[in-house]
């Protein structure tokens, strides 16, 4: 070993390092950021950091111009031209705030439903969501609602936790790693890490995915599947396990409602719900005593199968029956889906025949005692080491939501939840949905000048939960917890601008967005919607939506649209809370949550919008946010983080909580506590005794844990819901059998969405189309080297993409007399647009796709006009209706799932011809003059002078 001192190969790049959470997407890592003389020289990863243990990326590492970036922000602005127009004058802050606050506050004291507060990726969503609340509007929700809310509800209605932020891989032991659709710029980081795991044990990966990129382009298998037919291909999967008979029965036994009884007695207001005792517990047939017996009779054997008549005269089946008779249908056999997935039937029956293999005869054993919650000692845990993950691929298309819960019927089939090698729960997750709220928004809920009486999101139980009055009517602005969508408990943010316009269900006066660029790549119909923000009312000439307010760090094309406009810090100026209360950073082995905090001081007149909110609510007297006398509660974010509690003893951060700072998880607001997390680069963890760290949703010392940790009050154990009880009571209204009563309008759609089993539908914007006139499938891609569209202005990232061909499949090509750099019409039955194309072969055969919010609005993002994102690049979204095609009836629902409301993206049909070479992509909007930013030149150079 070699003794001597490393040679320095270059001069030290920083005086000073401080470690904080990076921001450039999702995942969270932990970075350090080198500072000398007061500018950010270098950004690395964190070795000492659970996410990702020093491994970062291209977004991270491109930090440094995220937060240089010439399209900051740098003064409150207010619009002094026509919207959209880009003209601005710039105001001081109190200015801006007393002019928010008068506008709010009309709000609030005449009808707060007319404030429309939404946000973007902005991972505060606790303390947005409870601004919200303590404002007393209906209308506040996040972007999941055009995200991934149908992973979300699926997995928490299933499982009690979903994918990604949720739960993840064992990669440590997993020997069958399956991926549906999963966006490469999600959790990038952790996702390599384990797919490099997995690859080095010699494990087996599979991709299921239209386009083969990214991980898909690594995977051992890639299966090429019709974009909107993963749940048929799944269902199909199912059909081989079952009629081979490779499931896990003694896991169904114990931990699902495989062995429930459902009622069956049609035509009566029971029909398909469980049979249950006096006291409300489910039932099961005991085979010894040959009776009905309430669930967790202790020595209890359930049946699977029978028919069995119960104590009032009405006979009930075990939900297993109904699932076995369901999916052993033909109809779900690899030779009967094969057409409709682009899959074939032999592909589909290995992999099934894989999965069974690898789960039963590769089952490995963690030597660990414990015991259950129903007071059983287990020897050791027992592990079935296939996992699955997905994401949007599944998620962002209107049969996603049944989809997803094909795929955690799988996974439970299997016994492949939540055990050594399989899928695993990440603190503070599994909950049933029994823990989570019921939506808050009907009319007793709030009031003037009064705070809504509960969160505004959570699961309705059945239909007496919506937020519909008497007539049926919507209570909020975009109609989530309506018949639409019952179950949108992430909300429906890309209706909410197309709503505000129409007036339906009511007009509103103030929209008021942060880091929701609905002008550009989050709407639907882009031109459409740049025109509802710019509609006037003919009669009284006032625009339709009077007061747009936004909050945004960059010049986006959102900009444009305000009234009134705050900006932002960029993440390395600010505190941020990644909080147990939101979306955390835990393992499946520990208990994790971070903070960001400001490495540099703002050189502009911004202001973290955490800290802004807390202002407002303390100027507007919001409970919560200021005292009796009208003082502020919080003098800032920092503040708040620190000495806000959610229940007493419980607040944003977990770790180092009391007096000492020596509790974890429950414990006395510390005034030190932010410190500590600095101190410890940013992040706390607490490490899960091995006890207790599989089968969380039916371990005792995982439970007790839990209660320890205040992510409970008491034990909260989950029974895996295969058979759906709240999807079968909305049936029973649309039959009529049961109120409140589904209007006549929405019975069929919501007779055909939800089935109380996992079920595939086409789906809908497929289906109201003409196929042969519009024979092939336009998705989008998330590339991994950006975020959303943050990357798509950074100096670095534009070097990686700086714009988006449209990848077409090499046989449409040769049917069309395509090449390379041809120029073609993309043509849905919404609108067409002109774009230059690439060939691929490693694609769908009738799927044509592109990169994500590459394109740009000229005069946005502080870009040159010319710029390659702004002539050639080019969005999907022209081509996509928020609303489908109208019906026999004239009505028009919204593009969207009928269940949780989730935006179908990716239900889009086109055809493509040929066209005349051009210099611009169509459409090409006028150039919008940009708010005044910091100067810049046309040439951005790493080294000492960032910003001139």
């Amino acid at each position: 070993m070699n003794s001597e001192p490393r040679i320095a190969l270059s001069r030290p790049v920083a005086d000073e390092v401080r470690k904080t959470t990076c921001y450039m997407c999702a995942c969270r890592c932990g970075i350090n950021v080198h500072l000398k003389d007061g500018k950010i020289r270098y950004i690395e990863g964190n070795r000492d950091h659970p996410v990702n243990r020093g491994v970062l990326c291209a977004k991270g590492s491109a930090g440094i111009m995220q937060h240089y970036a010439p399209a900051r922000l740098r003064a409150p602005l207010k619009r002094v031209g026509p919207r959209g127009s880009g003209q601005f004058e710039e105001i001081s802050w109190e200015e801006a705030l007393s002019t928010a606050t008068e506008w709010l506050g009309q709000v609030r004291h005449t009808d707060p439903k007319k404030l429309a507060f939404f946000t973007g990726r902005d991972q505060s969503q606790s303390l947005t969501g409870f601004w919200a609340q303590q404002f007393g509007t209906p209308n506040y929700a996040a972007h999941g609602g055009f995200c991934s809310v149908n992973m979300a509800a699926a997995g928490i209605m299933t499982l009690g936790g979903a994918f990604w932020e949720f739960g993840a891989p064992d990669w440590e032991r997993t020997k069958l790693f399956v991926m549906f659709g999963v966006a490469e710029d999600h959790d990038s980081n952790p996702i390599k890490m384990g797919i490099g795991r997995i690859k080095q044990r010699g494990a087996r990966f599979v991709s299921v995915n239209p386009v083969r990129t990214g991980y898909s382009a690594v995977a051992d298998s890639w299966i090429g599947i019709r974009p909107g037919t993963d749940g048929l291909l799944i269902l199909s999967v199912v059909h081989e396990l079952l009629k081979a008979r490779r499931i896990d029965v003694d896991y169904l036994m114990r931990y699902s409602n495989a062995p429930w009884l459902v009622i069956d007695a049609p035509g009566t207001a029971g029909h398909g719900l469980f049979a249950r005792d006096d006291e409300g517990r489910a039932l099961v047939f005991e085979t010894v005593t040959e009776r009905p017996v309430p669930v967790g009779t202790k020595g209890a054997l359930p049946a699977l199968s029978g028919r069995f008549k119960l104590d009032d005269g009405r006979f009930a089946v075990p939900s297993f029956q109904l699932l076995a008779e369901k999916y052993l249908d033909p109809k779900y056999a690899p030779e009967a889906v094969s057409e409709e997935t682009g899959v074939s039937a032999d592909v589909i029956r290995g992999l099934a025949a894989e999965i069974a293999r690898v789960a039963f005869e590769e089952a490995i054993i963690v030597e660990q005692p414990w015991t259950d919650v129903n007071g059983e000692r287990h020897p050791h845990f027992v592990g079935r080491p296939v996992s699955f993950h997905a994401m949007r691929g599944v998620s962002a298309h209107s049969n996603g939501f049944q989809t997803a819960r094909a795929l955690h019927m799988l996974q439970v089939l299997i016994g492949a939840v939540d055990c050594p090698g399989a899928f695993r729960f990440e603190p503070p997750y599994p909950k049933p949905m029994t823990a989570h709220p019921t939506p808050h928004g009907k009319a007793e809920h709030f009031g003037s000048n009064k705070p809504l009486s509960g969160p505004h999101l959570g699961f309705p139980r059945g239909p007496e939960d919506l937020l519909v009055d008497g007539e049926g009517k919507a209570m909020r602005i975009d109609k989530a917890f309506s018949w639409d969508a019952p179950i949108a408990a992430h909300g429906m943010m890309h209706m909410v601008i197309a709503n505000a316009h129409a007036g339906d269900p009511y007009p509103i006066d103030v929209l008021f967005m942060y880091m929701a660029n609905m002008a550009w790549n989050s709407s639907m119909n882009t031109a459409g919607t740049m025109k509802m923000l710019t509609d006037k009312d003919p009669v009284t000439g006032e625009y339709r939506i009077p007061k747009i307010i936004y909050s945004d760090a960059y010049s986006s094309e959102m900009v444009a649209y305000a009234d009134l406009v705050l900006p932002d810090t960029t993440y390395l100026e600010r505190y941020d809370c990644i909080s147990l209360l939101d979306r955390p950073i835990s393992e499946p082995d520990a208990v994790q949550d971070a903070i960001r905090w400001p490495v540099l001081e703002p050189d502009r007149d911004v202001r973290a919008f955490q800290t802004v909110l807390l202002d407002l609510g303390a100027r507007l007297k919001l409970p919560g946010f200021a005292d009796n006398h009208g003082h502020p509660l919080y003098k800032d974010y920092a503040d708040y983080i620190a000495r806000h509690e959610r229940r007493p003893g419980i607040g944003p951060l977990a770790g180092f909580r009391g007096g000492n700072g020596d509790r974890t998880g429950r414990g006395a607001a510390n005034p030190h506590q932010l410190e500590r997390y600095i101190e410890n680069g940013s992040f706390f963890s607490a490490h899960i005794p091995l006890e207790a760290q599989f089968m969380k949703h039916a371990n005792q010392a995982y439970q007790d844990f839990a209660v320890r940790m205040g992510f409970f009050d008491t034990p909260q154990p989950v029974t895996f819901q295969l058979y759906s009880e709240t999807l079968q009571k909305f049936r029973l209204s649309a039959e009529g059998l049961r109120e409140p009563v589904a209007p006549q309008t929405h019975r069929e759609r919501i007779l055909e969405a939800f089935d109380p089993l996992p079920q595939w539908y086409r789906p809908l914007g497929e289906a109201m189309v003409d196929r042969e006139a519009y024979p092939y499938h336009a998705i989008t891609q998330r590339p991994a080297a950006m975020y959303h569209s943050w990357g798509s202005m950074n100096a670095w990232l534009r070097q990686i993409h700086t714009k988006n061909p449209l990848y077409v499949p090499g046989s449409i090509c040769d049917e069309l007399g395509l090449a390379d750099g041809d120029w073609v019409w993309v043509t849905s039955s919404h609108g067409r647009i002109k774009v230059e194309i690439a060939r691929m072969e490693a694609v769908n055969s009738r799927t044509m796709w592109t990169w994500n919010a590459i394109g740009k609005r000229a005069g946005t993002w502080a870009l040159d006009a010319n710029a390659p994102e702004a002539t050639k690049g080019f969005l999907m979204n022209h081509l996509i209706n928020e609303l489908l095609p109208p019906r026999a009836d004239g009505m028009r629902w919204s593009n969207s799932d009928p269940v949780t409301g989730q935006a179908a993206w990716y239900d889009l049909r086109v055809r493509i011809e040929k066209a005349e070479a051009g210099a611009v992509s169509e459409p090409h909007f006028p150039e919008i003059a940009q708010p005044e930013t910091e100067p810049h030149p046309s040439v951005l150079r790493y080294g000492q002078e960032w910003a001139t």
